[in-house]
């Protein structure tokens, strides 16, 4: 069972938990999945195949390429794409997504306005501001919740900083919460690492508010206290280094040269 197939099977047993719809939808857009189209690759120009159905028009996409074979007697064009490619690019245009159709119990359709919700939570992006807190304390206890979405968030920040804590802060203004501290980070891994908190915190079903996070450097003062009164976390190790040389990537694939879908 893929861990699509368990998201699934998790949201389906119980329809009403949030939680469980979250999951199945982050499992979804960290997917690569294998996009239907009309016609073969013109370089970086897909054309996804929309099929019309009861509900309104659909594309499909299936999480393994033996998914996408027993949809079809016959070979089809197709493209391995992150979820998350798929969704973005198709928000907005009015067409839902049937997920592993061809297996009664993996399928899933999303409707146009829940791929433009989906859409939009990938989005999120942190507002920026600038500031040092005054006071430093525990953060106690954490909501299981909370403490899923920071071992998410920091799943993929192996290589990206030299470590994290978390603490509950103040402010200047009298305002108090959590404030998640990556040390030592590179300026260029700053905007990934925010994104991933961002997304982990709006899937994760957390209702204890924001939390804060800080950028530091290894020398500054900050991060004394910070590892003294606060959670350090434990970062995973970094990736190790990919092959000298490497086929080039299906199309789509390369995030500095995403698909355009017509």
């Amino acid at each position: 069972m893929s861990l699509l197939d368990a998201a699934h099977a998790a949201m389906l047993a119980d329809p009403e938990d949030d939680l469980a719809r979250l999951r199945y939808y982050r499992t979804l857009a960290d997917s690569d999945l294998c996009l239907m189209l009309a016609e073969e690759p013109q370089g970086d120009t897909l054309t996804p195949r929309v099929f019309a159905l009861e509900d309104g028009p659909v594309v499909l996409v299936f999480d393994t390429e033996e998914r996408l074979a027993g949809f079809s007697s016959v070979p089809v064009p197709y493209a391995v794409l992150p979820g998350r490619v798929v969704v973005a690019r198709m928000a907005g245009q009015g067409i839902g997504l049937g997920v592993n159709l061809s297996a009664p119990e993996a399928a899933w359709l999303m409707a146009p306005h829940a791929v433009d919700w989906l859409a939009g939570v990938l989005e999120t992006a942190p507002a920026e501001t600038r500031g040092r807190p005054v006071a430093i304390h525990s953060p106690g206890p954490l909501d299981p919740a909370l403490s899923e979405a920071l071992a998410f968030a920091l799943s993929g920040a192996g290589g990206l900083a030299a470590a994290a804590v978390l603490a509950q802060v103040a402010w200047a203004d009298g305002a108090r919460g959590l404030m998640l501290a990556f040390v030592g980070a590179d300026a260029a891994a700053e905007a990934p690492l925010s994104r991933a908190l961002a997304e982990a915190l709006a899937f994760s079903g957390f209702e204890g508010g924001a939390v804060d996070l800080a950028f530091l450097a290894a020398d500054d003062a900050l991060v004394r206290s910070l590892m003294a009164l606060g959670q350090p976390l434990t970062l995973p190790a970094p990736p190790a280094a990919p092959p000298e040389r490497a086929p080039p990537p299906p199309p789509g694939m390369n995030p500095d040269r995403p698909p355009r879908l017509r």
